[in-house]
Formats: C-alpha cells, sequence, structure tokens
C-alpha cells in the first residue's frame, strides 16, 4: 500500500499568465494538510486539477499511487472533492439527495441509505430530512455537500473553502468530522483563509505563492524559515507571504 495519498509533479497551468508552475506536493496517508497562500496564488486551480475538473498543462497527478491521466476513473473514484460553492438540486430532500449522489458512485442502495441517515445524523441535518434543500442556510448547505462528499467512503477528502460562511457550531461539526476521517485513516486536504483553523487542525501546512510552493512543513518547522520563533501562523504566513 502506498504511503502517499496525492503526489503532484512539476504540475503547471496556464490561463494567459501562469497560475501555478512547475509545483511539487506530496501529501500523506491519514494527515490533515492545509495549502495556503493570497488570493490568486493558485490553489483553487491546483485542487481543480487533482480532482480532474481541469487537466493540467503539463505535470502528474497521483491519487493513492494511481495515475490520474491513466485511469481518470479510477483514481478519482478515491477521493471527493467539496468546491467552496457546491452545487446542490434545491427540489430534493437531504436523503434523496445523498441517495441520488450514492448512485452516481455505484454505492449499492441498502449500503447507502443506512449511511446517509448516520451522516444526516452526524451533521445534525437528520431533523430537516423532510425539508427541500432550497429552504436551506448557507451552513445546512455546507454540511450537506459534505455528507454527499463523504457517502462512498473515499480515502482522500479535497475541500476548498470549507468553513466560508458557517456559524460556530457549524464549524465545529464540520471540523470533527474531518478530524474523525483523520483517525479512522483517510486524508483531508483544504484551504482555509481562516488561518487559525488551519493553526489547529493541520498536521503539515503549504504555503502556495505566484502558482508555486513557497514553504512547507508543521508550524514550527515553518517558524524556522523565519524570526517568528513563537509566533502564530497568522504572523509566520505574513512573513512568507509579504511582497519582497
Amino acid at each position: 500500500m502506498t504511503a502517499t495519498a496525492l503526489e503532484l509533479h512539476a504540475l503547471c497551468k496556464n490561463f494567459g499568465r501562469p497560475a501555478v508552475e512547475n509545483l511539487n506536493l506530496t501529501v500523506r496517508r491519514g494527515e490533515l494538510y492545509a495549502l495556503l497562500g493570497p488570493n490568486g496564488a493558485g490553489k483553487t486551480t491546483t485542487l481543480r486539477m487533482v480532482a480532474g475538473l481541469i487537466s493540467p498543462d503539463s505535470g502528474s497527478v497521483r491519487i493513492l499511487g494511481q495515475e490520474l491521466a491513466a485511469d481518470p476513473a479510477l483514481a478519482k473514484s478515491k477521493l471527493a472533492y467539496l468546491p467552496d460553492d457546491p452545487m446542490l438540486y434545491d427540489k430534493l430532500k437531504p436523503m434523496e439527495y445523498l441517495e441520488f449522489v450514492a448512485g452516481l458512485w455505484g454505492v449499492a442502495a441498502e449500503v447507502a441509505e443506512p449511511k446517509a441517515r448516520e451522516l444526516l445524523e452526524w451533521l445534525d441535518l437528520l431533523k430537516h430530512a423532510d425539508e427541500l434543500t432550497e429552504g436551506f442556510s448557507r451552513g445546512m448547505k455546507q454540511k450537506l455537500a459534505l455528507a454527499g462528499a463523504l457517502i462512498h467512503q473515499p480515502e482522500l477528502i479535497i475541500l476548498d473553502e470549507p468553513l466560508t460562511g458557517l456559524d460556530a457550531a457549524a464549524a465545529r461539526q464540520v471540523k470533527d468530522v474531518l478530524l474523525t476521517h483523520v483517525r479512522q485513516g483517510g486524508t483531508v486536504i483544504l484551504t482555509t483563509h481562516i488561518l487559525d483553523v488551519a493553526e489547529r487542525l493541520a498536521e503539515r501546512i503549504g504555503i502556495i505563492q505566484n502558482g508555486k510552493l513557497i514553504a512547507e512543513g508543521t508550524l514550527e518547522e515553518l517558524r524556522q524559515q523565519t524570526s517568528q520563533t513563537a509566533g502564530t501562523l497568522e504572523e509566520v504566513f505574513l512573513q512568507l507571504t509579504e511582497p519582497a
């Protein structure tokens, strides 16, 4: 069994200018990894290439040992990708939505139904099981989308700004779900602008700027690259990304 969940090698993407440039990145199995960077740094483009939504101009993506370009369906079956503004179907109820998503992944109905109920209860949505999602708050929609990402029990979960717009209670539920996934041997990669969340949750942190990985490691290892010997992640991040 490969010890890595994600390997990016010399990954490049250009949209008239480089969005991601020669990016090399390795995320180990069973860790929560935070990919941080200023706006426009290339974080979302990187995650979309990993999810197979856009193709790199060059370089490679390997997911749990499987080359994405060689067998996209097999590689993507091992992961779940949750964008910052996930799409739900307004006229479906939560259970209907989860059963629909499970069907897309080929999960048998007798497996999907109890798993869906477990996820809805876990995320405090079971009491809204008979409501249409069109009436849900942003936080409720974000939690339902997370349930949809987990319904096929992926080994790797990739989340782009999963806590944006959530109140404290909803954010705590989402963080608990992610930490439980990691404790059970899964891997989580997330982006966030809430740096104290990354500081508390992430085992390792990568900082990307102008499409390039400029620093990586634990908080203590990042501190060693700056003068912030006891600084917060925010202080370290600002020093590493300040204009030359």
